[in-house]
């Protein structure tokens, strides 16, 4: 990047980015990343950065933050134990750490099983858990190593604790014995690693014994007495074997870690990238940012709901702004303090953290298409040093600008042809803006010029925006309005502050009649604004309001639903309890009925039998499919027909039509006796119909086996086939049995079941249940013209 380019990174204030992103890394090589980071012109490698940014945050949110705070800069500790050297006890720790900072980074990744885009970087780790316990059971501290570290070691330790007492016990005996009154204390110290007693100075001589020390004002001398003195030279020896052998501990340690060096080294690498990418996530949390849509080609931008992430983030107002699309020029104009430099920063510092995979806060559906280069012109550059104006400064850098813009690039001046006489500063300024466009670079200025305002105005592709200023209370409002050129309001806010009316009025005289004009333009395209703004307003209160009662009557409608689904399943379950109940008496009826069979003799009697079981297996079987689909009771009141008498035929409504014969009328309770078959039950009067009495006919003769004179039990047609395509086997299976009910009732000779081709398992269901059945006589498959294997022709006995 140039130095042109550099500097409009420290305008925009990029650095103070960098900063926040350095402070949420943990480690100083991932800080150093962050600070080191640059704005991409590679579309590709940005969305990268971005996805990873992203993934890196939603792991945070199911998981939570990895910890890298272990990771350490061993470089040049490996490149030390590469070479031979041995490491001290700070150094293997530091390894350790490394090691099992990867360790725990693996076990993280293992939590979630989908790829992400910091899979193949987490792929990288290798950790090594025995190195790591190898070191940190050997190492307590940087001081301390642990007796365990070796066998050897622990020898010589304890050696060592029990020669000290030894010595300790002796010397004990000497202060505590006839010579006590020698010493100036009853202790025992240490001088030069030897254990020593203090010995009155005029006394020397009654103590036998090397003096190691002097005490300053030499009234003390430290002696070994004569007795300590060859176990204190045990002591030394076994010093210096522990100093040899946790020196060979340390060397074994740093050739382990020579070793596996560049695994290692990787590993560290590694967990340096997650770092700073998870501290990119980190500092999405703290601006509640959000990634923004990279476009994939062009140089343009639209923010929505944008603020500035230096600003506080409950209190800045967010502005929609946006560049290069239907405009690749945006003039903003309004008061001071307004937020027309804030607006300016926004647009270039967002543009930047986004080429940068950092992102932004702004609403998600935010466009971006990177820019080649940003460059910014803003505030004041004054320096007494260069004898530069605030005019000089500023267009010493709008030189550079021009002589460095190209296609691509997004072009920031604020307050530009400020300074300098405001005609020439105002005809300079729509140059410069000319020339920045006719080299192919995006163009967003601030300015007070109504020259800019009408430049606007009257140019394709060039939009005015202005910063919206509340008159009344005489603060901004910090909006942004694209489309409204802005007006200075400085007669109004001077009216405000109490300025004469006199001097305001003779203000106004002197501005000419055309900006006047002009300016009269502005106010009522603003009052138009603020007029419509406000139906806006109303007309979304009514929307939220409407769609309130909306989801209200949708969470009504539902409740209602729900409770009318409850109590149909409670009247399903009650249906199906009494269809059980009746199950079970009719196989009650059934075996007394097969009892009586067993005593008649008569074919007659043997017709009705069988008729009344197939009649009364399909009233129930009829009952129970029309109890399950949820058909409605069918009641007739009584007002509708005629009372019924003795001797009437009727219809069960409830018991799926059947003809029934009236025995007697109805008694007090509303109870009618009648009979069915071989069947008797009473039944409300509102759950039958009469029927008319059927025109006489002459009797078709029906064959031997099937005439029953006897039988009183009329039946309703029945169809002689049944389609079952689409069904299970079980449900198919129901189904027939039901239709050969039907069918036996009617006196069908034979019937059809069609079940289709397909793979054949429910044709063979069917025709193994079929085979069992003792009414029916034969069963086989169709033939050519019947429906082949698509069908079974069922013959009934």
């Amino acid at each position: 990047m140039n130095k042109l380019g550099e500097k409009s990174l420290k305008t925009l204030e990029y650095y103070e980015i960098l900063d926040r992103l350095a402070a949420q890394a943990a480690s100083e090589g991932a800080k150093e990343k962050c600070r080191a980071l640059r704005p991409l012109d590679d579309r590709e490698q940005a969305a990268l950065w971005m996805r990873q940014t992203s993934d890196a945050k939603d792991l945070m949110i199911r998981q939570g933050s990895p910890s890298f705070g272990g990771i350490r800069a061993v470089g040049a500790v490996l490149s030390r134990a590469g070479r031979g050297g041995t490491l001290n006890p700070r150094e293997l720790l530091d390894v350790a750490s490394v090691l099992q900072t990867a360790r725990r980074a693996l076990l993280y990744d293992a939590e979630h099983e989908e790829k992400t885009t910091l899979t193949p970087i987490f792929g990288l780790l290798s950790g090594n858990r025995p190195l790591e316990e190898s070191i940190t059971t050997a190492i307590v501290s940087e001081e301390e190593i642990a007796d365990g570290a070796s066998p050897e070691l622990l020898s010589i330790r304890r050696e060592l604790r029990r020669i000290s007492g030894k010595v300790r016990e002796t010397l004990s005996r000497l202060i505590s014995g006839e010579r006590a009154k020698y010493l100036q204390e009853t202790i025992i110290t240490q001088r030069n690693g030897r254990f020593v007693v203090p010995v009155k100075a005029e006394h020397r001589g009654d103590v036998p014994g090397l003096v190691h020390d002097t005490s300053s004002t030499g009234a003390t001398v430290f002696v070994e007495p004569q007795q300590v003195v060859e176990i204190n030279n045990q002591i030394k020896v076994l010093e210096g074997r522990e100093e040899a052998e946790i020196e060979r501990i340390l060397a074994a340690l740093s050739a382990e870690v020579a070793l596996y060096s560049d695994a290692i080294a990787q590993d560290v690498d590694a967990l340096t990238t997650l770092d700073f990418i998870f501290a990119r996530a980190k500092l999405s949390f703290e601006m509640n940012a959000a990634a923004p849509v990279l476009l994939e080609s062009g140089s343009r931008c639209r923010l929505l709901r944008a603020r500035h992430p230096l600003l506080d983030k409950d209190k800045a107002v967010p502005i929609d702004i946006a560049i290069g699309q239907a405009y690749d020029t945006l003039i903003i104009t309004g008061p001071n303090t307004g937020g027309k430099t804030v607006s300016l920063k926004t647009l270039g510092l967002l543009s930047l953290m986004a080429a940068s995979g950092l992102h932004i806060p702004a609403n998600e559906q935010s466009e971006i298409g990177l820019f080649t280069r940003v460059y910014a012109d803003i505030g004041d550059e004054q320096s007494i040093e260069q004898s530069l104006s605030t005019f000089s400064a500023h267009m010493k850098t709008i030189v550079s600008i021009m002589d460095c813009c190209a296609p691509g690039d997004l072009v920031l001046f604020d307050e530009l042809g400020a300074g300098t006489d405001p005609v020439e500063g105002a005809a300079l300024a729509v140059a410069v803006i000319g020339y920045a466009r006719q080299m192919g670079a995006c163009v967003a200025a601030t300015t007070h010029y109504a020259e800019l305002k009408t430049f606007a105005l009257t140019t394709d592709g060039i939009e005015n925006a202005s910063c919206e200023f509340d008159v009344q209370s005489l603060q901004p409002t910090y909006r942004l309005l694209t489309g409204i050129p802005g007006k200075s309001n400085a007669f109004a806010i001077a009216a405000r502050l109490g300025l004469q009316p006199t001097i305001i009025e003779r203000a106004k005289e002197q501005v000419s009649t055309e900006d006047a004009r002009f300016e009269d333009v502005l106010a009522e395209l603003e009052r138009e604004r603020r007029r419509i703004e406000q139906l806006r307003d109303e007309a979304a209160k009514m929307r939220a309001a409407a769609q309130s009662e909306r989801d209200k009557m949708r969470a009504e409608r539902d409740a209602a639903e729900q409770k009318a689904d409850k109590m149909v399943e409670s009247a399903r379950s009650q249906a199906d309890r009494i269809l059980k109940d009746a199950r079970m008496t009719a196989e009650t009826v059934f075996g007394e009925l097969e009892e009586l069979k067993k005593q008649s003799q008569k074919d007659a009697a043997e017709q009705n039998l069988a008729a009344a079981k197939a009649a009364l297996r399909g009233v129930i079987t009829q009952t129970e499919n029309e109890q399950r689909r949820g058909i409605a009771k069918r009641v007739v009141e009584a007002d509708e027909q005629r009372p019924v008498r003795k001797g009437d035929r009727v219809r069960l409504l409830n018991v799926a039509g059947v003809i029934a014969t009236v025995l007697a009328p109805a008694d007090k309770d509303g109870g009618v006796q009648v009979q069915a078959g071989a069947m008797k039950m009473t039944v409300q009067a509102n759950e039958m119909r009469l029927v008319d009495e059927p025109k006489p006919a002459q009797k078709r003769q029906a064959p031997p086996r099937r005439s029953a004179p006897a039988r009183e039990l009329n039946l309703r047609t029945a169809e002689s086939e049944v389609d079952v395509r689409g069904m299970s086997a079980e449900e198919a299976v129901f189904e027939v049995d039901n239709f050969l009910s039907r069918a036996l009732m009617a006196g069908l000779p034979s019937v059809t079941v069609i079940h289709g081709k397909g793979t054949g398992v429910l044709r063979g269901a069917i025709q193994a249940h079929l085979r069992k059945n003792k009414r029916v006589k034969s069963v086989r498959s169709g033939v050519y013209g019947e429906g082949e294997q698509g069908v079974t022709i069922v013959e009934l006995r």
